[in-house]
């Protein structure tokens, strides 16, 4: 399908190209309209209707609950492959030989030093201090230690970029909860994978040896490639809208996650949590509150379940039940908050008003309970969510500058005064 769409503005009309994608996906490309029509623009708050680019990074399908990055199906992805290899994938393009794999590993490792400077920085903050807002200016403060621009032009100086941050970011996320942990900073093990090096510096006590455990190791893997990218949401649009200005990796990056702290956005699988607690604290009685939520007069809402996107199921959420259930059997955990979870989860999946609407459990109503059985506190679960982000992000940015995206300038339908006098002071 492709053609001409014709828009009609005070009986003038005006044709634009129609285009399409290699998933049939159709747009009107609506380029020439502020030119065309002398001013006209278009109005869409939250651009829900608005493509802000054409990307070859992902594709997801809300109603069909399809999710691919670069062409593979996530299932198979989460099934088959490892972070690092998803990484690798969604910001190259292709699935890594094994010799590819293995230098993009090491050379991330070799990069996974952070500065002793970078620990005053750290100590500048209060322990109480919210790990996103700690995580966000560290890796801002990276630039400090790196302030040459990349040349966009040089695919060694991108990779070089690309590399650094891949080593330092799981570094400086272990630093931000150790730091609110009140526990001392740990290098890790380069002797380790990429996941299982970040859980020990995570994890690992100073008076203790660190226990690996594969279970715990490959949920967490399986979650960081749930969340490594979603296309244009929030955070994703941010990191290109600021790399369009021609901002660095790290600047542009380190935007992405404020804009991922936002509760409507990262904040979700903390908001789970939240509300799984307040049950707690009423009782526990979950056909109490399943009862709220089907009530449309009651405020209460069902947290973690549907997806505004996912208008049928969210394929992540299937993947990641697996590994949730293995993690609650394997680590054996006494939790009324959790009990509570499956409880919701069990009458969720059974009852005919969730079932008939697709309201099923999310993947941040299963991550969050995977961060809480490994015992994270909730506000590093958006720092973990950042993690996983990551590798899309770096993508996204890559993919922005080597089109040489146009910088982002949204435009707007002016609502206030028209112009007025301007009065002296005394007559106010």
């Amino acid at each position: 399908m492709s053609g001409i769409a014709t828009i009609e503005i005070d009986g003038k009309k005006y044709e634009f190209p129609v285009t399409v994608g290699t998933e049939n996906e159709v747009a009107i490309d609506i380029n020439t309209l502020r030119s065309a029509t002398q001013g006209v623009t278009t109005l869409d708050p939250g651009y829900k209707n608005t493509g802000s680019c054409e990307s070859a990074i992902t594709f997801l399908d809300g109603e069909k609950g399809i999710l691919r990055y670069r062409g593979y199906a996530i299932e198979e992805l989460a099934e088959k492959a490892d972070f690092l290899e998803v990484a690798y994938l969604l910001i190259f393009g292709e699935l890594p030989t094994r010799e590819q794999l293995q230098k993009f590993h090491n050379d991330i490792r070799d990069q996974s030093i952070v500065a002793e400077d970078m620990k005053k920085i750290l100590d500048g903050f209060p322990q109480s201090a919210h790990p996103m807002g700690v995580l966000s200016s560290l890796t801002s403060a990276l630039i400090a230690f790196n302030p040459s621009s990349v040349n966009v032009d040089s695919e060694e100086d991108m990779y070089k970029a690309i590399v650094k941050i891949l080593g330092k970011f799981p570094v400086l996320t272990a630093w931000t909860y150790r730091k609110r942990a009140g526990l001392p900073l740990d290098y890790g093990d380069d002797t380790m994978g990429y996941v299982e090096n970040f859980l020990k510096m995570m994890f690992k006590k100073p008076q203790g040896e660190y226990k690996r455990n594969e279970i715990v190791t490959n949920s967490m893997d399986k979650l960081l490639i749930l969340h490594a990218d979603h296309e244009q949401n929030c955070s994703t649009s941010t990191v290109r809208m600021v790399g369009s200005s021609h901002a660095g990796l790290f600047a542009s990056l380190s935007a992405g996650i404020n804009a991922l702290w936002g509760p409507l956005h990262g904040g979700a699988n903390q908001a789970v949590i939240e509300m799984l607690e307040a049950i707690k604290a009423d009782g526990g009685d979950t056909k109490k509150y399943m009862a709220k939520a089907k009530d449309k007069d009651d405020p209460f809402r069902l947290m973690g379940f549907g997806h505004r996107v996912y208008k049928n199921f969210d394929p992540r959420a299937k993947i990641i039940k697996k590994a949730a259930d293995e993690v609650l059997s394997d680590l054996g955990v006494s939790d009324e908050v959790l009990d509570i979870a499956k409880g919701l989860e069990k009458e969720a999946l059974e009852d005919s008003y969730f079932v008939d609407r697709k309201l099923y459990p999310n993947v941040d109503f299963y991550s969050g309970i995977i961060y809480r059985a490994l015992g994270i506190p909730i506000e590093m679960f958006t720092p973990m969510f950042a993690l996983g982000r990551l590798p899309g992000w770096i993508a996204q940015w890559r993919e922005m500058r080597l089109r040489k995206e146009p910088i982002g300038r949204p435009r707007q339908i002016y609502i206030g005064e028209t112009l007025r006098a301007f009065k002296d002071i005394d007559y106010r």
